[in-house]
C-alpha cells in the first residue's frame, strides 16, 4: 500500500468527521437507543477502515472497507430517521446526508482501486 498508516487515507478522515458530527448532533438526544444505534453505525465506518488497512491481505481489506460501505448505508437510513423522529435539524441531516452519501461513493472508487491489486 502506497500509505503509511490508515490516518493518511482519505476515507479514514472524512469517516471521522462524520462521526464526530454525529455524536455531536445526538449528543442531548434522550432516545438512547437510537443514541446509541447511530453513533455506533458511524464510528463503525472509520474503525472498519482502519481495522482493514491493519490487516494482512488486500482482500482482507477490501472485506472491510465493503463492511464500512454498509455502515454508511445503515447510518444514512438512520439519519432519515432521526429527522423524521426531530431528533436531527434539516442543516444538519442536509450536511449529514450529503457527507455519507460522499463517503459511500468515496469507499466505492476506494474498493475498485484497490480491486486492480487482487487476483
Amino acid at each position: 500500500m502506497n500509505n503509511a498508516s490508515f490516518e493518511d487515507l482519505d476515507i479514514w478522515k472524512e469517516g471521522m468527521r462524520l462521526a464526530l458530527q454525529i455524536y455531536k448532533t445526538v449528543k442531548t438526544c434522550k432516545d438512547f437507543g437510537f443514541k446509541d444505534q447511530v453513533q455506533r453505525a458511524a464510528i463503525s465506518i472509520p474503525s472498519n477502515i482502519s481495522e482493514g488497512f491493519e490487516r494482512q491481505t488486500n482482500k482482507e481489506f477490501i472485506q472491510f472497507l465493503y463492511i464500512a460501505k454498509g455502515s454508511c448505508g445503515e447510518l444514512r437510513t438512520q439519519i432519515y430517521l432521526g429527522h423524521q423522529l426531530e431528533y436531527i435539524n434539516k442543516k444538519d441531516y442536509n450536511a449529514m446526508l450529503e457527507k455519507t452519501k460522499s463517503l459511500s461513493s468515496m469507499l466505492s472508487s476506494f474498493i475498485k482501486a484497490r480491486k486492480k491489486f487482487t487476483s
